[in-house]
């Protein structure tokens, strides 16, 4: 794409968001819905702005980005470490893959119960139920990065003489990084999801909890200025994740 097309595109999505808001002041002035369902702009903008520089929604802010960087970092070490002996040995696919397909489908959800019979309420139980919904798509994106390595680059590691770690870290890794990075790209999500839940079960600081307590106080504006920092979280991670990837994948360019 070329500057002049990101450009435009980027024009095209500030006019789309105008067009949001200024829908929004619109409906908010007729009152097609109630304030206490749907607050004007500014009293939310004044809601995010207190809660910023008086109130501890900085802090619930960082603390919902704590969890969700630390649920995905073990989720990432995991699931890259057990795709890559996965995907590079085929007894182990024999023996483990139909384990891992009949585990996969399990929605985070179901195991939430079990994580609070082993862990309680705690900050390990919510890290346990973020690490294992974003696991999946970085594991099975790892296995299918390694299990379609060209059989000619294998070929050319054992005509080099490179040892299996050589080979893999050489070879291989490089080879399946664009579908590791796809899989981290959806577990980012799933991260950030699962982070919020948690923090709503767990009452543990986030932005999971003050969406929850707004919500029961019927703070509505309060609620969309926590839902609006989620979006500026789920942003800025991709626009990030963006930067590394193409810095990771700069050898494709």
């Amino acid at each position: 794409m070329s500057r002049r097309e990101r450009l435009f595109w980027t024009l095209a999505s500030v006019g789309l968001a105008v067009l949001i808001v200024m829908a929004v002041v619109k409906i908010s002035e007729m009152r097609l819905v109630p304030p206490v369902f749907l607050p004007p702009p500014q009293r939310i903008w004044a809601a995010l702005m207190k809660g910023l520089t008086t109130g501890n929604l900085a802090q619930m802010f960082l603390a919902t980005i704590w969890h969700m960087v630390i649920g995905l970092s073990l989720a990432a070490c995991l699931g890259v470490g057990l795709g890559a002996m996965i995907g590079t040995s085929a007894k182990a696919r024999a023996y483990l893959m139909p384990t891992l397909e009949f585990l996969r489908p399990f929605p985070s959800s179901a195991i939430i119960p079990v994580t609070i019979a082993f862990f309680g309420l705690t900050e390990t139980m919510m890290l346990a139920v973020i690490a294992f919904g974003s696991l999946w798509p970085i594991l099975m994106a790892t296995i299918h990065g390694f299990v379609t390595v060209e059989p000619r680059l294998k070929d050319v590691s054992r005509a080099l003489g490179l040892s299996r770690r050589s080979a893999m870290m050489k070879i291989a890794l490089p080879h399946a990084m664009p579908d590791i990075l796809a899989g981290m790209r959806i577990g980012l999500v799933m991260a950030l999801v699962l982070a919020t839940v948690g923090e709503m079960l767990t009452g543990r600081n986030g932005l999971g909890q003050a969406l929850l307590l707004a919500a029961r106080s019927f703070r509505t504006a309060d609620l969309y200025a926590g839902i609006i920092l989620l979006g500026v979280i789920g942003f800025a991670s991709m626009l990030i994740f963006d930067r590394v990837e193409r810095r990771l994948l700069r050898w494709r360019s």
